[in-house]
This record gives C-alpha cells, structure tokens and sequence, in this order.
C-alpha cells in the first residue's frame, strides 16, 4: 500500500467538469483534445449570465503575457447560441486571448441549455477558487430560483457541504454596500458571516475595512454591537472569560470550513498539540479537498 504514488487516484475521483463536458482525450499526432477546434475570437461572446463578475485587471495581463508565449493550453468551452458561439467556461481565457491579439483560441463545442451552462461555468469558477463570496452565492440562488435545486443537492453539485451553501445564502441577506465590498474583496466571507446578524452592518463593515479587522476581530465587533443581556453572576462571567479560547477554536473551525467547504473541527490541548478533522460525504470532496491541500490544478 505504500508503494503507491501520492498523485494516484482512483477511478472516478477528480473527474469534475469532464463528468459534464464528456472526456477529451489527448491526440498526441495532433498535439490538441478529440472535439477540440480552433473558432475565431469575434465569433465567441461572453454568457451574460456566468457567474464570476469581476476580472482582476492585472492578472488578466499575466494571463495575456503567458496566452503570447505559449498560447492556450486549455480550450474554452463553448455552445452554440444564436448564431454565434457563446461561452459556457473560460470566460478568462478568452478575454485575455483578446490581450494577446488571437484571431482563433481552441474550443469544445457542447450543446448545452441553460441549466447546464450555469452548473457548467458555477463548478468551474469554484474548482478554481475564481467566484468570490456574493458570485458563488448568487449563482446558487439562481440555481434554487431558476432550475429547483435544493441546498443539498447543489452541496453535492459543487462537492461542498450543504451548510457552506446555507451560509453563502445568508450572506445575500447583506445590504447592497456590504456586498459590493464582499465582492470587491475588502470583506472576506468570514467577515460578512460576522456582519449578517449585526445590528447595523454598514457602519460595522466601514470599521472593519478602515481598521484591516480579522475575522475573530469582527465576530466580537458584531457581538458588542448587540443588544446586551441582563447582568450575570461572578461566576458566570468567568464561565464566559473561560470559554474565549474556545471562541477563538470556533473561529478558526469557520474560517477553515469557508475555504473548503466542509465541516472543520479542531482539537486543541494546552501544551500537547491536537487534532484538525476534515468531514467529507464523498469521494469527490475528499478528491477536493485533496487537490486544494496539495495545490494541484483541478
């Protein structure tokens, strides 16, 4: 069992977008995919509907540099739509091959409708850890008020649990300046998480911005900013001074659970250590969680 290579998964494992986008095996005559064709870039227009909105600037030049050296090493996969061909994922791709001044870029053309576009373009972004917080959430709101899925089975969709996906929902709960700052990438989602149940979020997400707050350190802004409970006995209030470690444990239990998307719990012992535990439903979150601790590209 030892003899086997780290990199080696089992068959099923990490198939991600190939499951939906059909396999594209490699011609090694060709150099390119099976189904792979080369499509003028005036011919392609963006899906108005994809859900990553925002396209950082300069490491769409980065991208536009390495598309001039090397060209594009993954096609972008496209269908057709009236008349013309339009993007189901590699909207990135493309508007950098615009950049590099392409006439052509490398495509697969699939015949897809609408609820596959956005399953499609929504896995890719979040295989990529390219959608902010608001994007993500967005998109599964469309996915549950458009096409009927539930939280459960977009948690399987995406292979995250269905509490990120709960969370995610509750930050469209956010006023409109504190999303767009969630968006923008002033707030990370455990900031807006903390924000959700303040009594006045703006002025608490202006301070959090203003002063660069952690996220433990906008957990308790929000918490001060709550109405307070009736005074407690001494004993109590140490019971509460107490348990900040375990806040703190809490914390970090969130934060962890944000970037992954599962179920994070800490063990923690004075002095000796302790555990981190990972829950996983199936195969193919283990296979993400996998690629995202080693930093393999999905």
């Amino acid at each position: 069992m030892n003899d086997i290579p780290m990199r080696k998964r089992a068959p099923g494992l990490g198939r991600g977008l190939s499951a939906l986008l059909g396999e594209t095996p490699q011609d090694e005559s060709r150099g390119v995919g099976r189904g792979v064709q080369a499509i003028p870039v005036a011919s392609i227009a963006p899906n108005p509907d994809q859900p990553r909105r925002h396209f950082d600037d300069e490491a769409l030049a980065e991208l536009a540099e390495s598309i001039r050296l090397r060209g594009i090493l993954q096609p972008i996969v496209v269908r057709p739509h009236g008349g013309r061909y339009q993007i189901v994922a590699g909207e990135r791709r493309w508007r950098a091959a615009q950049r590099a001044q392409l006439h052509e870029v490398p495509v697969i053309v699939r015949e897809f409708d609408d609820t596959n576009t956005l399953e499609v373009a929504l896995i890719e972004n979040i295989q990529r850890q390219d959608l902010n917080a608001i994007e993500e959430a967005e998109a599964y709101q469309r996915l549950i008020a458009d096409f009927g899925h539930t939280q459960e089975a977009l948690g399987k969709l995406v292979h995250k649990s269905r509490s990120h996906v709960a969370n995610l929902l509750r930050l469209l709960d956010l006023p409109t300046p504190v999303r767009a700052k969630v968006a923008a990438g002033h707030l990370s989602m455990g900031h807006a998480r903390a924000l959700v149940s303040a009594p006045d979020p703006e002025v608490l997400a202006d301070e959090i911005v203003a002063k660069g707050l952690s996220v433990r350190d906008a957990e308790q802004l929000a918490r001060d900013a709550r109405p307070r409970p009736p005074a407690q006995s001494g004993s109590l209030k140490a019971g509460y001074a107490a348990s900040g470690e375990k806040a703190d444990i809490a914390a970090l239990e969130r934060q962890l659970g944000d970037i992954l998307g599962i179920k994070v719990k800490i063990a923690h012992q004075d002095g000796a250590g302790g555990n981190v535990t990972l829950q996983y439903s199936t195969l193919d979150q283990l296979d993400m969680i996998c690629q995202r601790l080693s930093n393999e590209r999905i």
